[in-house]
């Protein structure tokens, strides 16, 4: 006691001595929190550094409410206040109504009737392809206290069920055949009799549409829910493609239609069903070149069908609109490329026949106001991009889309009007935004991220006040300081070609500018994706790099979105030549920084990730030391027609484009060390690609390795396989890097 005594007085004279002290508190404070290390298990088997969002989160189809789950409630609350109102649905409801073991937690997904007066709960699902489900489906009646099922569970697993607008029948696919409900007389209705595997699908797309153009469920009621509209696709003259499907003494083989670049699609017919009549119509409209029917929709009127008709080059989208009463049809509208265009979910038909869409008619995506009489208005322009469209509200004639505006590397919340007047910045912050609308549109979930800040989710009135905070992440926030995570810094380059280029780069925590640091580089790069945004993502493997000495970086080259057609549609018929050359001249400008070891840059990516970094090792001549390649696309000749031909054309046309980028034909090429990786049941970039790339290699006496995954798919995922996948790519990366 007395020394303490006598330590106080001395620091009181003492005032050096006393500032060094407290200096000595404090490094001894700071040791004893030191930032804890990250770990593989950590971050692939604990999801230590995982974003939360909000489970279940969904807006009433109708009225300004919105749901959300709980683990043993689903509970509706006010848009405008917050207010929880009620819960919809419980486990003690679930037990009083199903004898069965059914919970919240066991229900997939959910949805409501459009007069809110029902729902449709979804269980045991299982995923057919990336978009297509089957499984079993529920009914409950809010008013009545009911639960049954859509189609008896014996009869087997459904797709689709969709209610009609009054909410009184309910259709569905099962078996490749279409259905509905009467939910009044307890009536199934069988619609199709034709659906067989491989062959005839009814209602729902095959493998290459639901994939290439975001197709899923292809039958859609009238607004008065007297008609059903679908699409039947006759795949049986395209050509299968099988897989072995492994760990049985005689291995199971896996066969299914997978239309390569330049073979031939599915026959894809119309129909028009009359369920007061039990009729079906098929629907002509007879076009004169082979064509894709990417979206059906109705009008208003219930009596006219707006039908998409893509040609095969996928640079003419006609928009027709059909009368199923007299079964005249027109092309109303017509939007050209001369390279491609994308085809969106962003199209909003109006009461005056008239519709709102985005195209990138002049170079850059903006939206447009166009009536059936060819009256082209363009309400948004400028050398910047439109993201999507969010909400349309018919009342007000205002327009809430997303778009790069502000910061090509952002998303933010603009309002304009239908004259393209009164444009407004709603978003507040400086960063990546994404909303979710009210059905009235008087309220949106704002969901707002920058490079540092992960996702905050708050609720919001039309003109983006907050009104309250959903989800602030604050877990993690701390989480990340408790690790010590690093930032993201973003910088421009310009290649020797003249071409800028955005692009990010993570140092370790304790970076020396005096150290050389080898550098790790990601990329994707296929046509018109970002990499290099403000949104958040933690990175939490690059984080776990960045502890072990390692520089992790990133560029978006040429090909990229976000800029215009000029930018993204240069790779046009050659894919991968500019994009390789971009990430090329990214590893030779990272070799020129004072801090980088020149000898030790490596890339990475998946899917055409993995192409592309293939092919900027093999094209490099050294800017690269390594690359893995996880995935990969090897010989576009082996990938889908739509994706490939979008941008390719057929290799029947184009044959020098397909092949003068192709790792498979530059494997003689291959300098420094090449890891690939890929999934034997990929149905995606088949396991193909791998094994013919691994043959060329052999042929050229090159050096590689390679692993494989028995019967997984394209992500690679399930029971331990992650965390396996990323052990292997991090011991190579230590290993070669």
């Amino acid at each position: 006691m007395m020394f303490l005594l006598s330590l106080q007085a001395l620091i009181y004279k003492d005032k050096t001595l006393m500032k060094k002290i407290f200096l000595f508190i404090l490094t001894t404070i700071s040791i004893t929190v030191v930032s804890q290390t990250l770990t593989l298990e950590k971050v692939f088997k604990d999801g230590i550094l995982r974003t939360e969002g909000i489970s279940g989160f969904q807006p009433m189809p109708t009225s300004d409410f919105y749901t959300v789950t709980t683990k043993s409630e689903i509970n509706k609350h006010n848009f405008a206040t917050g207010e929880f109102l009620t819960t919809i649905l419980s486990d003690e409801m679930l037990t009083s109504l199903f004898k069965d073991s059914l919970t919240i937690s066991k229900i997939n997904s959910y949805s409501f009737s459009k007069n809110e007066d029902k729902m449709l709960l979804a269980t045991d699902i299982e995923y057919i392809y990336r978009r297509t489900t089957k499984g079993f489906y529920y009914i409950f009646d809010i008013k009545e206290n009911t639960l049954i099922p859509v189609s008896e569970t014996s009869v087997g697993k459904i797709n689709f069920p969709t209610f009609c607008d009054n909410g009184d029948r309910i259709a569905f696919v099962r078996d490749l055949n279409l259905f509905y409900l009467d939910l009044k007389t307890g009536k199934e209705v069988q619609i199709t009799f034709d659906g067989k595997e491989n062959h005839i699908l009814n209602g729902l797309p095959d493998w290459v549409h639901e994939e290439e153009l975001y197709m899923t469920k292809t039958f859609h009621w009238s607004p008065d829910g007297k008609y059903l509209a679908y699409m039947r696709f006759d795949e049986s003259e395209v050509k299968e493609f099988s897989m072995t499907i492994w760990g049985e003494l005689y291995p199971e083989e896996y066969r299914y239609k997978y239309p390569k670049a330049g073979e031939d699609n599915s026959v894809v017919e119309i129909y028009v069903y009359d369920t007061e009549s039990n009729k079906t119509t098929k629907i002509d409209i007879q076009a004169n070149e082979e064509v894709y029917y990417p979206r059906l929709y109705w009008l208003p009127n219930s009596t006219d069908l707006m039908v998409l008709q893509l040609n095969r080059l996928q640079n003419k989208l006609e928009f027709i609109k059909y009368n199923v009463l007299n079964h005249n049809h027109a092309v109303v509208f017509t939007d050209t490329n001369p390279y491609w265009l994308n085809v969106t979910n962003h199209y909003y038909f109006l009461n005056n026949n008239s519709m709102i869409l985005t195209s990138e008619r002049n170079g850059f995506n903006h939206i447009y106001l166009i009536d059936f009489n060819g009256n082209i208005k363009q309400l948004t322009s400028g050398n910047w991009e439109v993201a999507s469209i969010e909400y349309v509200n018919h009342k007000t004639k205002q327009i809430y889309y997303l778009s790069n505006e502000k910061d090509r590397l952002g998303r933010d919340l603009y309002m304009i009007d239908f004259a393209g007047k009164k444009k407004n910045r709603i978003s507040k912050g400086d960063g990546w935004t994404t909303v979710t609308f009210s059905a009235g549109g008087g309220f949106y979930r704002n969901t707002f991220s920058t490079p540092t800040q992960p996702q905050y989710s708050t609720i919001n009135d039309h003109k983006g006040n907050e009104l309250r905070v959903l989800q602030d992440n604050a877990n993690l926030k701390a989480k990340m300081n408790e690790y010590n995570c690093v930032d993201k810094e973003f910088l421009q380059i310009t290649t020797p070609e003249g071409i800028t280029m955005d692009a990010w780069i993570m140092k370790p925590a304790d970076f020396d500018p005096a150290k050389k640091y080898p550098v790790l580089v990601y990329t994707y790069g296929g046509p018109g994706t970002m990499e290099v945004n403000r949104n958040f993502n933690v990175e939490a493997w690059y984080q776990y790099l960045t502890q072990n000495g390692y520089i992790v970086a990133c560029a978006d080259g040429r090909g990229s979105g976000g800029r215009g057609d000029t930018f993204k549609k240069v790779i046009y018929k050659q894919m991968g030549k500019y994009e390789s050359d971009d990430q090329i001249a990214f590893a030779k400008y990272l070799k020129a920084l004072p801090y980088v070891n020149p000898e030790r840059i490596g890339i990475w990516g998946w899917s055409f990730g993995g192409y592309l970094s293939a092919l900027s090792l093999f094209k490099g001549e050294n800017a690269f030391s390594m690359a893995i390649a996880v995935a990969p696309v090897t010989n576009w000749r082996y990938y889908d027609n739509i994706y490939t031909e979008r941008f390719m054309r057929t290799p029947q046309e184009n044959p020098s484009g397909y092949d003068d980028n192709s790792p498979m034909f530059l494997a003689d090429k291959l300098q420094g060390k090449f890891l690939m990786i890929h999934g034997t049941a990929d149905d995606n970039v088949h396991f193909q690609n791998a094994v013919d790339l691994a043959t060329a290699l052999n042929e050229a006496g090159k050096h590689y390795e390679m692993f494989f995954y028995p019967n997984k798919n394209h992500f690679i995922t399930g029971g331990n396989t992650r965390f396996h996948l990323y052990t292997i790519m991090t011991d190579f990366i230590f290993k070669n890097l």
